[in-house]
């Protein structure tokens, strides 16, 4: 927050308590002479009348009182623009503290399962830590993956046991931890529509779909030229890459005619966002094991 709307936050809070004080004291003093009455203001609804009497001693006490709590509260903690507090408490360092707190609590927890293999994971009498890990599953990777793993548009299906660069357990957990930055170049310029019709057509007939025979004739040789170096020879995909198998009718942004010329036409560009600097490693681990479950039972 700049200087300009700290002073401003901080002087407008202040003026408002300090203004609704004063209006309180000062009806406050020019009612202390009066004795209670019967004379009315003038208003009434529904049968009740408003009488001109001073306001009880209790209610102007409750006033003083949160009068009195709100600028003691506004003096131990952030409330005036850029003001701390004299107690320097923060939304964000309470936070850090709890977190630690849990992380000393729950970490004999975490080495106990930190010293199994993903593989061993997988045996009967670890499904707690498989629990664990489905939950930490879910408050972080469920957003794209969806809550079951199952994948979402241009966001891969962890439960079909198809990798784009791998299901080993060491590979999964390469992934959680650094990311994967995925890209498909648009091919839209240098084959032109029809091309790019012709190389759709070659794509879709390697899954067994029904295309136009010539159409997908021309593509192949296009495909051969421009595709190959990523896809393979074979069109089976390269781990290394992250470049999809395009043989098996899975696919990440959708199978139709027109999605696969899309895809073609004017690429993709896939990010999985790296979760090491959000997690520590025993945490990536316990995900990497559930994950791997999900493809493996």
């Amino acid at each position: 927050m700049s200087a300009f709307w700290s002073a401003w936050v901080t002087v407008i809070t202040l003026a408002v308590i300090l203004g609704c004080t004063w209006l309180l004291l000062a009806t406050r003093k020019s009612e202390t002479h009066k004795e209670a009455t019967d004379q009315t203001l003038g208003h009434e609804f529904d049968g009740i009348a408003e009488y001109d009497n001073p306001l009880p001693r209790w209610w102007f006490q409750m006033f003083m009182a949160t009068v009195i709590f709100g600028l003691a509260y506004l003096a131990l903690y952030p409330g005036l623009g850029s003001f701390q507090g004299l107690l320097g408490w923060s939304s964000t360092g309470q936070w850090e503290e709890e977190m630690a707190h849990a992380e000393e609590q729950y970490k004999p927890v975490f080495a106990k399962y930190a010293a199994m293999s993903v593989e061993e994971l997988q045996q009967p009498g670890n499904e707690a830590g498989l629990k664990m890990g489905q939950r930490m599953f879910a408050n972080n990777c469920s957003l794209c993956h969806g809550s079951t793993g199952s994948g979402a548009y241009g966001f891969p299906d962890l439960t079909d046991n198809d990798w784009l660069y791998g299901g080993d357990a060491a590979t999964i957990k390469a992934t959680i931890a650094n990311g994967r930055n995925g890209g498909m170049p648009p091919w839209g310029a240098v084959l032109g529509e029809e091309g790019v019709r012709d190389v759709s057509s070659y794509v879709l007939s390697l899954s067994g779909q029904e295309v136009d025979a010539d159409s997908a004739a021309n593509g192949k040789a296009q495909f051969q030229a421009l595709c190959t170096a990523c896809h393979g020879a074979d069109a089976t995909g390269m781990l290394a890459l992250g470049a999809p198998n395009l043989t098996d009718n899975v696919w990440l942004y959708g199978g139709s005619f027109e999605k696969v010329a899309h895809s073609i036409r004017n690429g993709r560009n896939g990010v999985m966002p790296a979760h090491n600097t959000l997690l520590n490693e025993d945490k990536i681990h316990l995900i990497t094991g559930y994950v791997y479950s999900l493809s493996n039972k």
